[in-house]
């Protein structure tokens, strides 16, 4: 596992898309912190950059990367190593690469500029993130064998997740707005893993003006630490059972 894990990583580390997104993210980092005169201010936009920019070069770059290794993966079956082994070590690579990415390109700036918990936290939603969309791009390939639509499955659940989610949410509010559906919103933002990293850094910042309409039943629910103990532990399912299905499923498939 760990030569499979070093392989996929050094692959990764050297590719050109790679090594664009860590100077994009580095670029976007500095220069907003640069801009800024208040960190919280600087950390509320990096905060938008981050939960649209991440999820998007997360799960399109996985997807493009694991039908591209389709050989690679059937030299490995041949092999007698277990399929669970291939599957883990594959995305051990991707997440340790691009969360090194992740790291270098916005988590140095972050914790040079705000060296407290709240700049650990906005680091610890990246790498979140990047799971949990690396999670998606697994599951995406292992629904069909055509890279075409694999990656338009990708695609979709970005737009979904990073756009449509909340306009989703916005028509279900005016729908039913003279129904009491507080508790049921609750359980409708535990569906987009963008709003709960969201969620996750407002509610520890308290910025209820812009928590928006999910954050605020959160907080109003269950209050500040135990909403972020709850949508910490949402992001991290959302993390790993995507990518649990898919393995399932992979280990099932005729290659």
């Amino acid at each position: 596992m760990l030569r499979i894990i070093k392989f996929v990583m050094q692959d990764i580390v050297k590719n050109k898309i790679v090594l664009f997104y860590t100077l994009l993210l580095a670029l976007l980092s500095w220069g907003i912190f640069g801009l800024e005169d208040n960190n919280s201010k600087g950390i509320l936009t990096l905060l938008n950059v981050i939960l649209l920019n991440v999820p998007l070069v997360s799960i399109i770059f996985s997807t493009i990367y694991i039908y591209n290794s389709n050989e690679f993966i059937e030299l490995l079956l041949s092999q007698p190593i277990h399929r669970s082994k291939i599957w883990i070590s594959f995305y051990l690579g991707l997440l340790l690469a691009l969360v090194l990415s992740f790291i270098i390109g916005a988590g140095i700036p972050i914790l040079i500029f705000v060296p407290s918990v709240l700049g650990s936290m906005m680091v610890i939603i990246g790498i979140l993130i990047t799971a949990v969309f690396i999670s998606l791009s697994f599951l995406s390939v292992v629904i069909t064998r055509d890279k075409a639509k694999g990656i338009g499955i990708s695609i979709m659940l970005w737009l979904f997740f990073a756009l449509l989610f909340d306009g989703l949410v916005l028509f279900l509010l005016f729908q039913f707005s003279d129904y009491p559906i507080e508790k049921i919103m609750v359980i409708v933002a535990a569906l987009s893993p963008i709003d709960l990293a969201r969620i996750l850094v407002l509610l520890y910042m308290d910025a209820s003006a812009m928590m928006g309409y999910t954050g605020a039943i959160f907080k109003q629910y269950f209050g500040s630490n135990l909403g972020l103990l709850i949508t910490f532990l949402l992001l991290f399912f959302w993390a790993l059972i995507p990518f649990l299905i898919s393995k399932k499923i992979f280990n099932k498939m005729d290659l």
